[in-house]
C-alpha cells in the first residue's frame, strides 16, 4: 500500500481513537471531583500523555514501507 494511502487511513484511526480517548478522559475526570488533588493530577498527566502509547504501532505502520512520490 502506498504511503499516502497509509497516512489517510492512519489519520482516520487517529481521529477516531482520540475522540474516544477524550470522551473517556472527560467521563472519568468528572468522577474525580471528590478525589485528592494529587490523584486528579496523576490522572490528567496519564490521560494527557498516555494517548500516544496505544497509537505507536499505527505511527510505525504509517511511516513504514517504500516512499512513493
Amino acid at each position: 500500500m502506498p504511503r499516502p494511502q497509509r497516512r489517510i487511513i492512519a489519520s482516520i484511526i487517529l481521529l477516531l481513537f482520540l475522540a474516544f480517548w477524550v470522551w473517556g478522559a472527560a467521563t472519568i475526570g468528572s468522577q474525580l471531583n471528590s478525589a485528592p488533588k494529587w490523584l486528579t493530577l496523576i490522572f490528567y498527566l496519564v490521560a494527557g500523555i498516555g494517548w500516544a502509547v496505544p497509537l505507536k504501532p499505527v505511527f510505525n505502520w504509517m511511516n513504514s514501507g517504500p516512499e512513493e512520490s
